[in-house]
């Protein structure tokens, strides 16, 4: 058994992030506190002792000390080259680091044992190889860096321990690989260690000469080649100026990228015809630019790249409700397109008959409802590229189906535009404003739009620049329309029809709430907690401040409102944050341009005099209520007939002369003095004269309102109607009921008066509005004006 070796106690001298292996001369710094301190205890216990002084080397990595350090002597103490004073160490013998303790001068002094590194001798063969491997593996790298002396140096060194220590030289090994090496006591496993340390290195070195030799013939290849097609290039310029050969390259790169490219079958076909053209035209040739032109935007077009849809249904609902309120209708309508679509992909249902699972809707309904913002919503539910096309103004039928090529400047239609810029095959495509579509001279695009929107047909959609088939059948298609029959009846056959009537007060102030306001604080530069606006703020303005359908006004009003709080503030003038109450209203923004007849004095209502009536209509802008008023004239002026102002269509002007012939004819089974209506003129006027007027809904209304005039009986205030009117003082049917029954809540009416027919249509109203409305069905005008008309007044008898 070999001797337990003598323990040591050595002063340390740490090396932060370095590692010393036995056998290597360092040269270390005495201007650091702790070095200096050691080799200064070195050389006190030395002069005691005979020898070199000794410090223990230790390495330290992130404040900790390594289990393992090396016996080193001091060689020298002087000057380094830099003239800082310095000592030369050579490390000797490893050493397991033990216990510390105290010992003289500044330095920590530590116990220690030598770890024994004796070998048997003869080396066993697996050594020898391991030894003649390393050395191999040396050479090669110290060659390749031609450090030509250190090759002999080390093919010099036989020793096992010696050998393995001499890696610690080596610049590429981490501190961690060092210390491992400086760890591990057994020789032979050590130098297997260093071994493979150094294999590593030498395969990394030939992978990154090898990438450096590939970039760099990558690079004098584009050199050579950007040379020689110069050199072409003046050539073919000196050819052409000789009038000789046409340019044949740029037609070589375009066969190439259309081979290159992901295009349909037939599509191909006729780019690579197209490039045959290319190659067989000149250069001077008009048709050369042509071909190119169009060679560019077919391979530009994304003809096999598709979005994968979400199919988490309740997800994309989610979506939905958070971006707007209301409109339930269109809601359901996607959800549905989505459950279908995810139960035909999970049962392995894809194309049919060539056509894939597109929609085509028509979003229907007045201004400021929110049918564009909605496109946007539906494609993020959906998680598709959206694409808006505006077709407002737009007269002519090549901005849909494309101009032919042979126009100077063609392009394809707007439709291959929207899916060229959506980038896809299956976008969302909002078609704004399809009820504005013109046509003159140049073609109805109207017309061009009923392949397009047409299922059954889309998908070999041809445009007239591109001339190949265009597959749309997977496009979601959204039409937006004001009013419906300003579409053409073909085109809205090949759509589903979604309407968008408004919004209820209740509505109005989520949206203001919820999405209005949030945009509007950012706009005026506020923070979301400066200004806040009460329930009852909102309320009052969607309800008194702007009456519309939709909610445009209602957030410019908002934003008014913000601007004056900013403005207030910044002159010092109010203090934020600021609330602001329905009160604070009249103040910043003015008086109410809405008051609702039901809040008005008694005596200053419309309808506080006999022959005035409130009927209910249908505009452009949504519902609205309308006013009748009926007079008569005096006997003595000898007027007859009947008069009707207010710029009425022919079927509304019908309507009043059915509503006068009924009075006449019935008048004393409902006894009205008929007489007046013989011998006097009837007059019946529609305010707000410059609005055109139109349709038999006010059929009812006017009879009310040539009733109260004749029986003396005011019209109630609280009560609105709408129905056609016929001979026999039956009650027709009419639509816009929902749009209707809106206007007359926002108008403050809380009795209305339908046709029963009409019954039907009020599971369409919200029932929040259903609740706030007295709704009357009736078949007879004597049913409406038992509802309608005012008691009539029985005369008091004078007090004796």
């Amino acid at each position: 058994m070999a001797p337990t070796p003598a323990p040591l106690t050595l002063p340390v001298l740490p090396l932060d992030d370095e590692v010393v292996l036995p056998g290597m001369v360092v040269p270390l710094d005495l201007s650091d506190n702790e070095v200096r301190a050691a080799v200064e205890a070195a050389q006190a216990a030395a002069r005691a002792e005979p020898g070199k002084p000794r410090v223990l080397l230790v390495p330290r990595i992130d404040g900790t000390y390594a289990a393992t350090g090396v016996l080193g002597t001091v060689e020298q103490v002087g000057r380094l080259s830099d003239g800082d004073p310095g000592a030369l160490i050579r490390g000797r013998s490893r050493v397991r680091v033990g216990a510390g303790t105290t010992g003289p001068g500044g330095a920590l002094w530590i116990h220690g044992t030598l770890i024994d590194e004796t070998l048997p001798d003869p080396l066993p063969g697996s050594v020898t190889e391991l030894v003649k491997e390393y050395k191999a593996l040396a050479t090669s790298w110290l060659r390749r860096r031609g450090a030509w002396q250190v090759v002999d140096r080390v093919q010099q060194i036989d020793d096992v321990p010696a050998l393995a220590d001499n890696a610690g030289y080596s610049p590429f090994l981490s501190t961690a690989q060092k210390v491992e090496l400086l760890e591990t006591s057994d020789p032979v496993a050590r130098l297997r260690l260093a071994t493979e340390q150094l294999r590593e290195h030498l395969a990394e070195q030939d992978v990154a000469e090898s990438i450096a030799k590939d970039v760099q013939e990558g690079v004098d290849k584009q050199q050579r080649e950007f040379l020689l097609r110069r050199q072409l290039d003046a050539v073919r310029r000196e050819l052409r100026e000789l009038g000789g050969e046409s340019d044949g390259e740029e037609s070589d790169d375009y066969r190439a990228r259309v081979e290159a490219a992901d295009l349909p079958e037939k599509v191909r076909e006729a780019a690579l015809k197209e490039v045959d053209k290319l190659e067989r035209a000149g250069d001077q040739s008009p048709e050369g630019s042509w071909i190119r032109t169009w060679l560019d935007t077919v391979l530009e077009l994304p003809w096999s790249e598709r979005t994968e849809d979400a199919y988490d249904i309740r997800g994309a609902r989610a979506v939905l409700d958070a971006e707007h309120a209301g409109l339930d209708d269109v809601k359901e309508r996607i959800t549905e397109y989505l459950a279908v679509r995810k139960r035909r992909s999970d049962r392995g249902l894809g194309v049919v008959g060539g056509r894939r699972g597109g929609a085509v809707l028509a979003l229907v309904g007045p201004p400021g409802v929110g049918k564009t913002s909605l496109g946007e919503s539906v494609a993020h539910a959906m998680g598709r590229k959206f694409v808006r096309v505006a077709l407002g103004g737009v007269r002519d039928e090549a901005e849909i189906r494309g101009h032919r090529r042979t126009y100077v400047g063609a392009l394809p239609g707007r439709i291959v535009r929207a899916v060229k810029e959506a980038g896809s095959m299956n976008p969302v495509v909002l078609l704004d404003e399809i009820d504005k579509v013109g046509s003159d001279f140049r073609g109805d695009p109207a017309a061009a739009l009923l392949e397009v929107l047409d299922p059954a047909q889309n998908h070999t959609f041809r445009d007239h620049y591109l001339e190949v088939e265009l597959d749309l059948s997977d496009v979601v298609f959204l039409a937006t329309a004001n009013v419906l029959e300003a579409v053409p009846e073909a085109l809205l056959d090949r759509m589903e029809l979604v309407r968008l009537d408004g919004y209820t007060e209740d509505e109005k102030v989520v949206i203001a709430r919820d999405h209005l306001l949030p945009r509007q604080l950012e706009r005026a530069g506020l923070e979301p907690g400066e200004v806040a606006l009460e329930e009852s703020a909102l309320r009052r303005m969607a309800g008194e401040y702007t009456r519309e359908a939709g909610v445009r006004n209602l957030e410019r009003a908002i934003a008014r409102l913000l601007r004056k709080v900013a403005a207030q503030h910044e002159l010092g003038r109010r203090e934020l944050p600021f609330t602001v109450g329905d009160g604070d209203l009249r103040a910043l923004i003015g008086r109410p341009h809405h008051v609702p007849e039901s809040a008005q004095d008694p005596s200053e209502r419309r309808t506080a005099v006999p022959g005035v009536a409130t009927g209910l209509a249908v505009t452009g802008a949504g519902g609205d209520v309308l006013y009748v008023e009926a007079s008569l004239a005096d006997p003595e002026t000898g007027a007859s007939g009947l008069t009707l102002t207010g710029q009425l269509g022919d079927v509304m002007k019908e309507s009043a002369q059915i509503a006068l012939s009924f009075l006449r004819s019935h008048g004393a089974e409902l006894e009205l003095p008929v007489g007046d209506l013989k011998d006097r003129g009837a007059h019946i006027h529609f305010p707000a004269g410059a609005v055109p007027k139109d349709g038999p809904s006010a059929g009812i209304t006017m009879t009310t309102a040539l009733a109260s005039l004749l029986s003396g009986r005011p019209a109630r205030t609280d009560v609105a109607m709408t129905g056609e009117v016929s001979l026999t003082g039956r009650v027709l049917p009419i639509g816009g009921v929902k749009q209707k029954l809106l206007a007359a809540h926002r108008a403050g009416i809380t009795t209305v008066v339908i046709p029963k027919r009409n019954e039907a249509d009020l599971d369409d109203v919200p029932a929040e509005v259903l609740e706030k409305l007295e709704v009357h069905p009736v078949t007879d005008v004597r049913q409406v004006l038992r509802i309608a008309l005012s008691p009539a007044e029985v005369p008091v008898p004078a007090a004796a």
